[in-house]
Order: structure tokens, then C-alpha cells, then sequence
């Protein structure tokens, strides 16, 4: 019987189709001369069994909003997923995959979001995508708690991964898994790919664990299936999983990398390296496949995966007609829920924010965010989130907005309960202390869609965070990571907690807004910002001491620092002497200095600069506006390490920041002894226009 015969039985098209879907992926890496042939040997029957008995998608139409959300958390593997692509109907055509791995192709090495149609998340850094999956499974349980009713699931899908030995040794999926587990998200369904090899070892020697009563413990459904080729228990094992209401399941199943390749099976060999020619020959042998042409896709194989676009089209549109009725019996949630799905923000959501009073006392940045969140959030439905065990100290409750649990859990007297009950309509995330996962799970909720998601914890900590803060840049995901305790000015926890070389670290990361801002008004602005940012990530960085409010009669509207550096107060005449630039509470020290240096008949001109990132944005005419070339004598102001103020203040500028680690003591005696004084400025600009001048 030939590999086109059109009397195949359902086993052997289910065959066939499995092996179009390895072979598709073995040329391609194999043309590519780069990329991982061993996960799509091993787990195409259970993606094949996946992508085209269970899952609920739709080819034509990648956006649809009730989808069923796939994340190929072992992204090396990505030629997995493209074949899949492909091969259902979406608009990744056969020549694309020919260029995987080359530049500008719709088939990059790791999935990226945002290049490849139907890939939710980029993936790739082990862990992030099974953390990812988390955060979608949350965005779908809130919207579905909040807006479906009686009649109306409106909000009804799973999400669904598969994850390898890399992904579970991450400590990122360990504190995922935990939280999903408490949360008891029963429409995450996960497979593990246990292949019993890594990419350098067998994971005899790193990984002899039992991953069975390790998700158990954290409150997983687990199934095994013992063979990886059985398509009939995979397909059962997910059955079961559908079926499930209390827990995540986890289905691991056995395995084998590089499955059919005489002599890199279940080797590390067949993890990071194309098969060879020969070897691709003699797998193709082995598995019964004809050794050309390449990218061979039989019409039987491609008929049947095909139908995933009418089955697709089918179930968008009864998902439409419900919503058309959805929308007549409630009108009002219709358009919200509308709203959300298409980012739109409602157009009054900013307006109860509150203008601060001066106040040479003034209030925390930190403080003065809590305020404005608590001002926007009750018209912002979507706006989701919370700390890593710090809501006390980062003020990120949203009060009256209730925690976001499995109502299960409302049982008893539950210290740190949030006002309003516990639901999966509430919006208050309790993440505990688990700072990457939280990271990563906002960048899954933001790739859900519908879901403006916020994170908060210590600046210093913000390196626990950081490979999911890349990620939500390269993505362009609209999270906002909230960081308090933003300089040594936080005191006596001492230089553990203090961040100095944080600042200087989130602003290397391309697309993401970091923004410090100077008071209570600029924090309003800031959050504004933050909201408003469709396509990049914000980290707010706000104070824990009290700064004070500055009267913007004398000095310029906060609204400057929509242009991330403005001229707060200007000299008095048109070319001043020297040039103050500071961020965040340093800003209220420039200003004091100010008053000195004018009484001493020089010329000052003050800059706030609460963001690099907006004030590149700006066209140079207004970059030089504010920081003229003609102005060679400037200082820049900033509690963190000096690297990167060079750009601003030149040759002939110098820079105040903090080049070593803190010490335990008070923060007003932190920030004098380190040089955070009026006094000092004012000495130091003196001191630099003498030696300028000398020139």
C-alpha cells in the first residue's frame, strides 16, 4: 500500500499524519542546517492528537477571542509547532518554513509572538512559556467569573502546553505550578514530554526527582501514559483532564527523543543538532517515508488536517451568534467584555485620578500610586494583579475589588483577604512570595488578551523578575511592574535590599518604559503612561520615603514627563550656566539646591527626568530644548549607579550616584553619607563650573 493510497484506514491516516508532522520538521531543520530534530520525532502523536481532536481553534481566524490557547513552552522545538501551523490552515505557508531559522521568515528558531500567526507567547527560555500558560489560564477564569451567566459562556477555554525536563527543573515552573495548583485552575491541561534525555546529559544525572507526586503535592490531576505512540491513552488522558474541576492536570507521557533515528534516538545527540543527510535518510527508512521529495505533504494527511479550518469557522461562528445574544439580554457587560477583548479603554477611565496639593511633606510615591489605582480601577475592568506578599508595603491592593480565588477556598478567618470577597472575579492576585512566576504569569495574561496586568514588589528584587520582564519587552506585552523601595534611601534592611544597580539594569532591556518619578503629580502622569502603553512593558519606580509635592504654579506641569525629561524650572535667562538633571526623589534635592546656587548669581536650569526611554522617543528639536549642546556644564542626580548618565551630562558633566553597595542605617543618614544632599550638589556645581570655566 502506497503512502498515498486512498483506502487508508483511520489508524493508518492517523499515522501518516504523525509522521507529516516529523518529517515536515526534519527537512526544515535539516535545510536550515540549525535547530532541534529531537522533540518533534518524540511528540508529534500527542500534538497530533492534540491539534486535531481537542483543541478549539480556528486557522482562518488566529485572534478569536474564545480560542483555545497553545504554548509550546519547549520552544527549542519549534518546528514542532510550525509544522502544526502549517499544516491546520494558518497562514504560514510551506516556503516560510523552508526559510526557518533564517532572517525575516514567519519561522524564526523559538517562537516569537507577533511573527508567527497562532503563536500566543515567545517561548524558548526554559520555564517562562509553562508560567505563561498560568497567567492565560487566570485570564480566562476571571473574564469567565465576571462575565459569564446562566446560559452564556460567553468565556469557555482551556489552555493547553507541553513542557520538557528543562521546563520543570526551572525554578520558575516550580512556583507556577504552586500557585495553579492553590488556585485550583482546572482548565490548564499540560503535557510532559518525559524523554528521559537533556540537552547534555540523561536526566539521570540531574533530574531523578518523581514529578508524579511532585504535582500531586501541589495539587495537580496527574496522568501517565506509558507510550508516547499511543494516540488512543493520550487522547483519553486529555478526555479526562477535560473533565476534571478541581485541579490542573499534568499527563506525562513516556517518550523518546529523535523517535526513529537509528542512532540518535534517546540520546543527547538528537536534542540541538540536525539529524545529518544520512541519518535523515535512515530515519525516514526506519518509519516507513519516502526519502524524497522533501517536505513531502501527502493530500490524505493534508485533507485531514485541513479540517480544522471548517471545524474552526464553525465553532467561531456559534460563539458569535451567542454573543450576538449575549448582547441583547445584557447590554451593558456585552460592551465592556467588547471593550476588553479589543484593548479599547473606556474613554473617561483616568478621570477620578486625583491632582495632589503642594506639600513640602508630601507623601511616598509609592503612596501617592496606591491612591491613583484606587482612583482608575473601579472603570478599568481589565486591570488585574498584586504583589509578591508586599500589598502592605506597595500599596497594590485594589480595594473592594476582592482575591482572585477559587471560591473553595473562602472558608474560614483568612488573614490578607481583600475586601470583597474571594472568587475568580476577584482582582486581587495573592502570588505570595514568588517573584519570577509573578513576572511571568502577568506576561500570560497579557497574552491572553482582555487583561491590563499589574505585578508589584521591592525594586531590588526585580532581579528575580527579569528574564520575564525581557520577554514581556520583546513582546510588546502592556505589563506594568510596580517597584517600591526604589534607592538606599529605604534604610535600615540595609544593602540586600537596596537597589543600586537596578535602575541602570531594567533600562538596558529594549521596549521597556521604566519611569521614577518625582512626586505625588508626576506618579499620576506615570500611571497614565502605563495604562496607555499598548505595545511596550512599564516598571513605575516609586519611593518609600515621603517626598514632597511640588507646586507646579512655580514649576512646570507634571504633565512634562509625558516626554520622559522637561524643564522643571528654568534659568533666567535663555543660556544658563549649569544644568541639574535628577529622577525620582532626587528631584526635590535639585530644587533646594537651586535656591542656593541663584543666590550666588548662578544660573540654574533644572531637569526632571523620570524616563530615558520616553525623552529618546522625543524628536531631537525637543531633546535639545531641554538639554541644549551649548550647555556643556551639567550634573545629573541619581540615587543608583552612574552607568548610562555619560549620554546626558558629556565630558565636561559630572554625576552624582552611588557606585558601591548601601549600609544598614536609617535612610535620611543613608542618603546624607552618600552624598544625597542640597549641599553637596551645590559644592559640586560650584566646584565643576570653576574647572570649566578654566578650560
Amino acid at each position: 500500500m502506497g503512502i498515498t493510497d486512498k483506502s487508508l484506514d483511520p489508524a493508518k491516516l492517523d499515522q501518516l499524519c504523525i509522521n507529516t508532522i516529523r518529517f515536515l520538521s526534519i527537512d526544515s531543520i535539516q535545510k536550515a542546517k540549525s535547530g532541534h530534530p529531537g522533540l518533534p520525532l518524540g511528540v508529534a502523536p500527542m500534538a497530533y492528537v492534540l491539534w486535531t481532536k481537542c483543541l478549539q481553534h480556528n486557522p482562518a481566524n488566529p485572534n478569536w477571542f474564545d480560542r483555545d490557547r497553545f504554548v509550546l513552552s519547549a520552544g527549542h522545538g519549534s518546528m514542532l509547532l510550525y509544522s502544526l501551523l502549517h499544516l491546520t490552515g494558518y497562514d504560514l505557508s510551506l516556503d516560510q518554513l523552508k526559510q526557518f531559522r533564517q532572517l525575516g521568515s514567519k519561522a524564526p528558531g523559538h517562537p516569537e509572538r507577533g511573527v508567527t500567526p497562532g503563536v500566543e507567547t515567545t517561548t524558548g527560555p526554559l520555564g517562562q512559556g509553562f508560567a505563561n500558560g498560568v497567567g492565560m489560564a487566570v485570564a480566562e477564569a476571571y473574564l469567565a467569573a465576571r462575565y459569564n451567566k446562566p446560559g452564556f459562556e460567553i468565556i469557555n477555554h482551556r489552555t493547553y502546553a507541553i513542557a520538557g525536563d528543562g521546563d520543570l527543573m526551572e525554578g520558575v515552573s516550580a512556583e507556577a505550578a504552586s500557585l495553579a495548583g492553590h488556585l485550583k485552575l482546572n482548565k490548564l491541561i499540560y503535557f510532559y514530554d518525559n524523554n528521559h534525555i537533556s540537552l547534555a546529559s540523561s536526566t539521570q544525572v540531574t533530574f531523578t526527582e518523581d514529578h508524579a507526586r511532585r504535582f500531586e503535592s501541589y495539587g495537580w490531576y496527574v496522568q501517565s501514559v506509558d507510550d508516547g505512540n499511543d494516540i488512543e491513552a493520550i487522547n483519553a488522558a486529555i478526555n479526562s483532564a477535560q473533565q476534571e474541576r478541581d485541579r490542573p492536570s499534568i499527563i506525562m507521557v513516556r517518550t523518546h527523543i529523535g523517535y526513529g533515528s537509528p542512532n540518535k534516538q534517546d540520546s543527547c545527540a538528537a536534542h540541538g543538532s540536525p539529524l545529518g543527510e544520512e541519518e535523515t535518510k535512515l530515519t525516514k527508512a526506519k518509519l516507513g517515508w519516502p526519502l524524497e521529495p522533501p517536505f513531502l505533504i501527502p493530500p490524505e494527511a493534508e485533507t485531514h488536517f485541513r479540517k480544522a479550518v471548517e471545524r474552526g469557522e464553525k465553532a467561531e461562528g456559534d460563539w458569535k451568534q451567542k454573543l450576538s445574544l449575549y448582547e441583547k439580554e445584557y447590554p451593558m457587560l456585552a460592551i465592556e467584555l467588547k471593550d476588553l477583548i479589543s484593548g479599547k479603554r473606556s474613554t473617561n477611565w483616568d478621570s477620578a485620578i486625583p491632582e495632589f496639593q503642594t506639600d513640602a511633606k508630601g507623601m511616598a510615591t509609592r503612596v501617592a500610586s496606591g491612591k491613583v489605582m484606587q482612583a482608575f480601577s473601579p472603570l478599568l475592568p481589565g486591570f488585574i494583579g498584586g504583589s509578591a506578599d508586599l500589598n502592605t508595603s506597595t500599596y497594590t491592593e485594589l480595594k473592594g475589588a476582592g482575591n482572585f480565588e477559587n471560591p473553595s477556598m473562602a472558608v474560614g478567618d483568612l488573614q490578607g483577604s481583600a475586601e470583597g470577597g474571594w472568587s475568580y472575579a476577584g482582582r486581587n492576585l495573592q502570588f505570595g512570595v514568588r517573584e519570577h512566576a509573578m513576572a511571568a504569569i502577568s506576561n500570560g495574561m497579557a497574552a491572553h488578551g482582555g487583561i491590563i496586568p499589574f505585578c508589584a514588589t521591592f525594586l531590588t528584587f526585580s532581579d528575580y523578575m527579569r528574564p520575564a520582564i525581557r520577554l514581556a519587552a520583546l513582546m510588546e506585552l502592556n505589563v506594568i511592574f510596580v517597584f517600591t523601595h526604589d534607592s538606599i534611601a529605604m534604610g535600615e534592611d540595609g544593602p540586600t535590599h537596596q537597589p543600586v544597580e537596578h535602575l541602570a539594569s531594567l533600562r538596558a532591556i529594549p521596549n521597556l518604559i521604566v519611569i521614577r518619578p518625582s512626586d505625588a503629580n508626576e506618579t499620576a502622569i506615570a500611571w497614565r503612561i502605563a495604562v496607555e502603553s499598548y505595545k511596550a512593558p512599564v516598571a513605575l519606580v516609586l519611593s518609600r520615603q515621603d517626598l514632597s509635592i511640588l507646586d507646579r504654579e512655580k514649576f512646570a506641569p507634571a504633565e512634562g514627563l509625558r516626554f520622559g525629561a522637561y524643564i522643571l524650572s528654568d534659568a533666567s535667562d535663555t543660556h544658563p550656566d549649569i544644568i541639574l538633571i535628577a529622577t525620582g526623589s532626587e528631584v526635590d534635592l535639585i530644587v533646594k539646591a537651586q535656591q542656593e546656587l541663584i543666590k550666588q548669581n548662578i544660573s540654574v536650569r533644572l531637569v526632571s527626568m523620570p524616563s530615558w526611554e520616553l525623552f529618546e522617543a522625543q524628536p531631537s528639536e525637543y531633546r535639545e530644548s531641554v538639554l541644549p549642546s551649548f550647555v556643556h556644564t551639567r550634573i545629573a542626580v541619581e540615587a543608583g549607579v552612574s552607568q548610562g548618565w555619560h549620554r546626558y551630562v558629556g565630558d565636561s558633566g559630572e554625576i552624582i550616584g552611588i557606585d558601591t553597595f548601601g549600609a544598614s542605617a536609617p535612610g535620611d543618614v543613608m542618603m546624607r553619607e552618600y552624598g544625597f544632599t542640597p549641599e553637596n550638589i551645590c559644592v559640586r556645581a560650584i566646584a565643576l563650573l570653576k574647572r570649566n570655566n578654566n578650560k
